[in-house]
This record gives C-alpha cells, sequence and structure tokens, in this order.
C-alpha cells in the first residue's frame, strides 16, 4: 500500500468514527430529552408525596419504577385517574401490581 492508500484509509476511518460520536451524541441528547419531558409529566400528575414514594422505588427497583412512571403516565393521559394522585393511591397501586405477581411456594413432599 503507499502513502496516498493508507491516508484514505485513516480519513475514511476518522469520518466514520466521526460520524458514530455524533449519533451518539444525538442519541443521549434525545433520551435526556424524554427523560426531562417523563419527569415534567409525573412532576405534574404526582402529589410531592407520591412523588418521593417513586424515588425511594426507583433506587431500590429501578427497572419496577421505570414500568410504574410509565403506567401512570398512560392513566393520567387517558383520564382512567384523578390527578393530582396521592400517595395513598400510588399505594394502592403499588399493592395491586403486587398482588399480579404468582407466588411460588415450594412444598416438600
Amino acid at each position: 500500500m503507499s502513502d496516498e492508500e493508507l491516508e484514505e484509509l485513516r480519513r475514511r476511518r476518522m469520518a466514520e468514527l466521526q460520524g458514530a460520536a455524533e449519533e451518539e451524541r444525538i442519541r443521549a441528547q434525545l433520551r435526556r430529552r424524554l427523560e426531562e419531558e417523563r419527569q415534567a409529566l409525573l412532576f405534574q400528575i404526582l402529589s410531592p408525596e407520591a412523588r418521593q414514594r417513586l424515588a425511594n422505588i426507583k433506587m431500590v427497583k429501578p427497572e419496577f419504577a421505570a414500568q410504574l412512571e410509565l403506567q401512570l403516565i398512560q392513566l393520567a393521559q387517558s383520564g382512567r385517574v384523578r390527578i393530582p394522585i396521592t400517595d395513598e393511591q400510588l399505594k394502592g397501586a403499588l399493592k395491586s401490581l403486587q398482588s399480579l405477581k404468582r407466588d411460588i411456594r415450594i412444598r416438600r413432599v
């Protein structure tokens, strides 16, 4: 390979890397914007006590909290729940979600 070919390969590779970095920056910016929008919606639909409870849940079970946030937003947008959602209502929703889980019991014979 000549020096010109090597230089051309380097330029192409550099352009690819810059393109990938730009795409990742755009994705990160989009994720950040979506998270901000979700937090703004939650701020509107949850009482301060309910927001605190959700924050506590998020520290312990982040995946569960994300699903719960999505469900709360969907309920509020569809009008199936009164806004603001109080801490007691959130507790009730959590209890109903827990009752949906199957109890697994192992009995020894």
